[in-house]
């Protein structure tokens, strides 16, 4: 049998949720990358597309003060956290992700009951949420990827994204 070895450094974990009574939507991410690690904030690669996305998005002047990106998400009905509790990950590519473990999503839901839909910070967060959640019955939108290695237009990131902005204000 060929097992795959990964030394105990290569181990990573996601953050906390950002979340609190007042959401209605959750984007889940499939865990943090490399810069976000080191930075200890969701998204914090410079050429990652999120924040800039929810800033434009808020009408807000673009800010790097992770206190104020979370007020940001919370002020608009948005959580925020990753399908992946811990996984082995040499890289930053969701297709290094191995032996993975979900975070408990089911006692997250239950409870924030005001989350009424999901959208998946590209494919792989849906891939890994259908695998560990398919009895979960929120509508799920998957988006595409902020994620500088998600290669498509700004332009059609953004607008893909505005979706989220029109389910937040109702």
């Amino acid at each position: 049998m060929n097992r795959e070895i990964y030394p105990s450094d290569l181990s990573i974990y996601s953050f906390g949720p950002i979340a609190d009574a007042h959401s209605k939507l959750l984007i889940l991410g499939s865990i943090p990358g490399k810069e976000s690690l080191k930075m200890n904030f969701y998204y914090a690669h410079p050429q990652n597309a999120f924040w800039k996305i929810m800033f434009i998005l808020y009408n807000q002047s673009y800010s790097a003060d992770n206190e104020f990106r979370k007020e940001l998400l919370l002020q608009n009905g948005i959580a925020l956290w990753d399908v992946i509790g811990n996984c082995k990950r040499e890289s930053s590519l969701d297709t290094d992700i191995r032996m993975e473990n979900p975070n408990d999503l089911p006692a997250f839901l239950f409870a924030h009951p005001g989350i009424s839909k999901i959208f998946f910070n590209g494919k792989a967060s849906a891939k890994y949420f259908n695998k560990y959640f398919p009895h979960i019955s929120l509508e799920k939108i998957v988006l595409p990827s902020t994620s500088p290695a998600h290669a498509i237009k700004w332009e059609k990131k953004l607008e893909a994204w505005r979706e989220i902005k029109d389910i937040a204000q109702r």
